[in-house]
């Protein structure tokens, strides 16, 4: 799937007969690489009652953005939340230390209640546990979670590696829940795996897409 440029240096508006207005300018403020690229499938996993999907391999200096595509992910457990976590030895163990921070707009499927909320106790201050992606899951057969996960250059070996997180769900509580979370993995060891589950139980089903940007 391409990206093309779009080339802004000769825009020719006419809003009226009589008047003209030209658009015309020798930089168009995006580098040739902005938006530019392609999305490359790496690798797809599919959940059947799974304790946890993992991606061990495809997370290397190949590509300075990689991105998690969640289809329509179901827990086995009500009011369980998908959650992920890295790993700089390829797998072996999880828990690299994490910092996040998270916000939400919600709004009921009765219309009795909407807000945008800051989601303090979603936050992780330099914790190695499992970051949130979704909030509180339903297990009725209309309830799924769907989200895209960045994670930014992780085989540096400079930096801390970033990710940021937007989420689509229909709650446990009757809600349309739209999640924003962004944090960073606390390293500079390269990070060479991810691995996702749901707080409590098995993920029931859903499928996870692993793509580099080119």
């Amino acid at each position: 799937m391409a990206i093309s440029k779009a080339n802004f240096n000769s825009f020719n508006v006419t809003p009226t007969a009589s008047k003209l207005i030209t658009f015309n300018s020798s930089n168009d403020g995006l580098a040739a690489d902005d938006v530019g690229g392609s999305l490359v499938l790496i690798s797809t996993q599919t959940a059947s009652s799974s304790a946890t999907l993992s991606f061990t391999s495809g997370l290397d200096s190949t590509y300075k953005e990689y991105i998690f595509k969640f289809i329509n992910i179901h827990p086995a457990t009500n009011d369980s939340v998908f959650q992920f976590q890295a790993s700089t030895n390829t797998g072996s163990s999880y828990g690299v230390t994490v910092t996040t921070t998270r916000f939400n707009a919600y709004h009921s499927e009765d219309g009795s209640s909407s807000g945008l909320t800051y989601r303090t106790g979603d936050d992780l201050a330099q914790s190695t546990g499992y970051s949130l992606i979704s909030g509180e899951q339903g297990i009725e057969n209309d309830e799924c979670t769907s989200a895209t996960l960045h994670l930014f250059d992780p085989s540096n070996t400079t930096f801390v590696k970033h990710f940021i997180a937007t989420t689509s769900q229909n709650t446990s509580g009757d809600y349309a829940y739209n999640g924003f979370s962004a944090g960073y993995f606390n390293t500079t060891s390269a990070i060479d795996a991810i691995q996702f589950k749901c707080s409590s139980g098995n993920i029931d089903s859903g499928v996870i897409k692993l793509y580099g940007v080119n």
